[in-house]
């Protein structure tokens, strides 16, 4: 016996006696007793002297009536306990195998029976299988299908009943072919869905009943309550599965995206070197139209070795591969260069780009790696010349407080609504539709400034607001925290 289901309840002496249908596959239901037809009929329509058997003959009498109902009120107080007890156990278990064995064995032990078996609907074949029985699903019991429309299951399944057979012997849609492939002799059998959600999943059945009196509508009320606590404990458990295995899918597709953006660097990364180089040589031998276009040919060139760059940097942020070259610098020079660079795009742009430092005659010195700092800001501060309109504004306001340097790129462009503030730091992630966005890019420029500034101990956060402007927020501690 379980432990985990307790001492079984001790059975009275003699179960209180039911009237039950002839037929053996008749779902038992309690019929009244002929006394409580008699105690509800008048007087005047009693035959003469049966007027008094409705009063126990003696006191002895019905101190035995009130023994066998405090008997059978005791046992169902301890197969409520019993359930409750199977239930939190059920709850607790996500690992399918583990699950059905539970439910297996607790099936035979409440109602009593030699056996007991689980049958779910196989999503493929629409028929019916054994996901487990008492002493373990065979091989020769893997390879078994019942169908739907021509078994004892098929029948629970689809009229979403209950079903008994008392005899299967003397019972013609019983068939034989389950005893003789396992071995085993059923005698009776007691049937019961298995459901979730109004969806009909499987079955549950009982075999050979123990006690002479056979089958019960007792114990059709416990079948039917664990079937209905192990159909929702199965599906949360089938659930979990699927929910692993569309992980484990996803993290293979991240890996094989991770590869290609690799691999793809990797190979763009030397035609792209002999194109520069070539282009820089005829750059000093060619003039006129030749030479406007050859400095197309170069911008592009320059463009492709950046998005070469963003896919390499943001492979090693995902691999955990960033190797940080530190030395101490100054970050208002950093800054200084990094306005230079995008000066000629403000300056087309009718821009403004300002900046405020403090304390104002302080270099701001940090350790960290530079080119990955000039790599967070470059991309901050060329967000924000892209997404803002023409004369627009561009401000960065540098403050040391404490050991860390709190910075902010705000501009007065178009602004994140409050729903994308976390998820415009995703890789990937373009603040409008891809289909009508106006702006360049391929949304890697955030995702990869946050990965800079995590692995320098930093943080990064954005506030905006639609059509108003944005401020990116960036700490970022003077020296590494030990």
């Amino acid at each position: 016996m379980l432990k985990y289901l307790g001492n079984k309840p001790e059975e009275p002496n003699k179960p209180e006696a039911k009237s039950v249908e002839d037929t053996n596959d008749a779902v038992l239901e309690e019929r009244p007793t002929t006394e409580e037809v008699l105690s509800q009929m008048p007087d005047d329509a009693l035959p003469s002297g049966l007027e008094q058997a409705r009063e126990p003959a003696s006191s002895n009498e019905e101190l035995s009536v009130v023994h066998q109902k405090l008997a059978r009120a005791e046992q169902r107080i301890t197969y409520l306990e019993r359930i409750v007890k199977v239930s939190q156990i059920l709850n607790s278990t996500l690992t399918l195998e583990p699950l059905l064995q539970i439910i297996i064995q607790a099936a035979t032990e409440l109602i009593n029976t030699d056996a007991c078996s689980i049958l779910l609907i196989d999503k493929n074949s629409g028929e019916l299988r054994f996901a487990e029985v008492t002493g373990g699903v065979t091989e020769a019991l893997r390879d078994v299908s019942i169908p739907l429309d021509d078994s004892i299951a098929g029948l629970i399944v689809r009229t979403d009943k209950p079903f008994l057979i008392r005899d299967v012997r003397n019972d013609p849609r019983w068939h034989d072919k389950i005893d003789h492939t396992i071995d085993f002799e059923t005698k009776s059998i007691l049937g019961v869905p298995l459901k979730v959600r109004d969806q009909v999943i499987g079955a549950l059945e009982v075999v050979n009943k123990r006690s002479e009196e056979g089958f019960t509508q007792d114990d059709i009320q416990i079948a039917t309550t664990l079937a209905s606590q192990a159909a929702v404990a199965l599906e949360n458990a089938r659930l979990l599965d699927e929910l692993q295995i569309a992980y484990r899918n996803l993290s293979e597709l991240d890996q094989i995206k991770s590869d290609f953006v690799s691999i793809a660097a990797h190979e763009l990364r030397t035609p792209l070197a002999v194109i520069l180089g070539y282009a820089n040589f005829l750059r000093e031998s060619v003039q006129g139209q030749a030479s406007e276009q050859l400095e197309i040919v170069l911008d592009s060139a320059m463009h492709l070795r950046t998005l070469i760059g963003d896919m390499v940097n943001l492979h090693h942020i995902q691999t955990n591969k960033v190797l940080l070259d530190r030395s101490v610098f100054s970050l208002r020079q950093l800054i200084l260069d990094v306005m230079e660079e995008f000066s000629d795009l403000v300056k087309g742009k009718g821009q403004s780009l300002t900046k405020k430092f403090t304390p104002t005659d302080d270099p701001l010195n940090i350790d960290g790696d530079r080119k990955k700092v000039y790599l967070v800001f470059a991309n901050l501060i060329s967000n924000a010349v892209k997404f803002t309109g023409e004369k627009g504004r561009i401000h960065i306001n540098i403050q040391l407080k404490g050991y860390k340097y709190h910075i902010n790129v705000i501009d007065t462009g178009i602004g994140i609504a409050e729903g994308d503030y976390e998820r415009i730091f995703d890789q990937f992630h373009q603040v409008e539709p891809s289909l009508t966005r106006n702006y360049q890019g391929m949304g890697l420029g955030l995702s990869i400034a946050k990965g800079m500034v995590e692995v320098h101990q930093g943080r990064i956060w954005v506030q905006s607001v639609v059509g108003k402007g944005s401020n990116f927020n960036v700490v970022l501690p003077s020296a590494p925290e030990q």
